[in-house]
């Protein structure tokens, strides 16, 4: 191509561009436009983290110093080309929160470096906080609120869909508006503490409309605040739990001798029925569903009574064994695909027996008055990361935020849990009710169709 072909070529090379530039900008516009409020504001700010990233970078000690000449080590001047200071890559993308922010890392321009440039990036970028986690190899992610996501209150909308996964428990948004979830499988017992109206039970109602559209799931509950399954958080979710009791100790205590019975039931059945030793090899089904046991407000059934007559008696027994059958199950009904949940609102030895609450490995605690009761619910670690202790959380601006264990690094988790409407759980419930089955009656019918099969292996097993 001649230099005249070059320059005649050169205004349609240059429309082009400008066709580009105009239609990514319309594209732009169009996005910011049906964005809301928070999101512009964001959006907003990530051009700025754009167009200042070269001056901000060497400020905040994110860049480094090429010394080695290019090839050509004498420029046709004369000169010696000068040292390259190289800057990492990013990528900006922005949402309702704040910034998410993709990095390239350099030589000596890694993870601990932009861990310490954190609290620099956050003033400059004007954002509330700033954490930096490795992604791919070679490359971080940081994420940059602009708004606390803690204080924003956020509501959840069953969608009545099977979830893909059942032993992933979706909690909520961290304090970097991350998804949080935990995983179930292989889980035997959960706890869940904090003070009154907090949200522990909007927490466990969030668990069960998601899970409810699942036949592999069964729920039954024991809520020690109320006297009948029509009062009230579990009300409206009544159609989908196949077993219901009240502040009743006896009732209680039958329930949870019916699940040590299927406990048991299970255990000597599984290996026939099932062809291993462990549910969670093969997943929760239909006919061997994941059994969830709730126990809400749980010192009404443990509590240790103190008294001589005879009532105040039967009751210390009736507790006594309330906590011996659900150790049962939190010890041994886990390969089995028994869960335990557990919620009270001061998770101390009195409301939760330390010999069931210290070997749930999943713990969660919404606002706690002193640091003792932090403590019990979280373990003693929680003292060593003051800033997400659940004793900051008392204000009711958190009402709905608990603190976690992380899952898989170390430290804790500040989770904003949302609200799911009354309308919404009874909407579930009402479109779920025919998924509603006891699993005793579900084992018992398995057991007699493995029966009918012409199975050599299971006829062995059954004589």
């Amino acid at each position: 191509m001649t230099v005249q072909e070059v320059f005649g070529s050169a205004p349609a090379v240059a429309g082009a561009a400008l066709a580009l530039i105009g239609i990514w900008a319309l594209w732009w516009l169009v996005r910011y436009v049906r964005a809301d409020k928070m999101t512009r504001a964001s959006m907003r700010q990530a051009i700025g983290v754009r167009r200042r990233w070269r001056r901000l970078a060497p400020m905040v000690g994110l860049s480094v110093t090429d010394k080695t000449p290019p090839a050509v080590i004498v420029a046709p001047d004369g000169k010696v080309p000068k040292p390259r200071v190289l800057i990492p890559k990013i990528r900006v993308a922005a949402d309702r929160y704040g910034v998410l922010v993709h990095a390239v890392c350099l030589p000596k321009v890694g993870l601990a470096e932009f861990q310490k440039a954190a609290p620099y990036l956050a003033d400059a970028w004007r954002c509330t906080r700033v954490s930096v986690l490795p992604d791919k190899p070679g490359q971080l992610v940081i994420r940059g609120v602009r708004v606390d996501p803690l204080i924003v209150p956020t509501e959840h909308t069953p969608t009545g869909v099977v979830p893909e996964d059942l032993a992933v428990w979706d909690l909520g948004l961290d304090e970097y508006a991350l998804p949080v979830s935990v995983s179930l499988a292989n889980v035997p017992g959960v706890t869940v503490a904090g003070l009154p109206g907090f949200g522990k039970t909007s927490l466990v109602n969030r668990f069960m409309c998601d899970t409810a559209p699942s036949d592999a799931v069964q729920y039954a509950v024991a809520d020690g605040k109320v006297t009948s399954s029509h009062e009230g958080d579990y009300a409206d979710l009544t159609e989908r739990i196949f077993a219901f009791v009240g502040d009743d100790l006896e009732e209680a205590n039958a329930l949870f001798t019916r699940l040590v019975k299927l406990r048991r039931d299970r255990s000597a059945s599984i290996r026939a029925l099932l062809g291993v030793k462990n549910m969670w090899h093969v997943g929760p089904s239909a006919a061997w569903p994941l059994t969830v046991l709730i126990v809400d407000e749980a010192h009404t059934y443990f509590r240790d009574y103190k008294g001589s007559d005879t009532r105040t008696k039967k009751l210390a027994a009736l507790a006594a064994e309330n906590a011996r059958l659900v150790e049962d199950l939190v010890k041994k009904g886990r390969n089995v695909g028994i869960l335990v949940i557990i919620a009270t609102q001061k998770a101390t030895g009195d409301a939760i027996p330390t010999f069931i609450r210290d070997v749930c490995p999943v713990g969660l605690s919404f606002a706690q008055k002193t640091a003792e009761a932090a403590v019990v619910a979280l373990g003693e670690d929680i003292r060593n990361w003051p800033d997400a202790s659940p004793t900051a959380l008392q204000d009711p601006a958190y009402v709905g935020v608990a603190a976690m264990a992380h899952q898989g690094r170390p430290g804790f988790a500040r989770i904003r849990t949302p609200y799911v409407a009354d309308a919404d759980a009874a909407r579930i419930a009402a479109e779920t009710a025919h998924l509603t089955r006891d699993p005793a009656e579900l084992l018992e019918e398995l057991s007699v169709s493995a029966m009918r099969v012409d199975d050599p292996l299971i006829k062995r097993e059954a004589a």
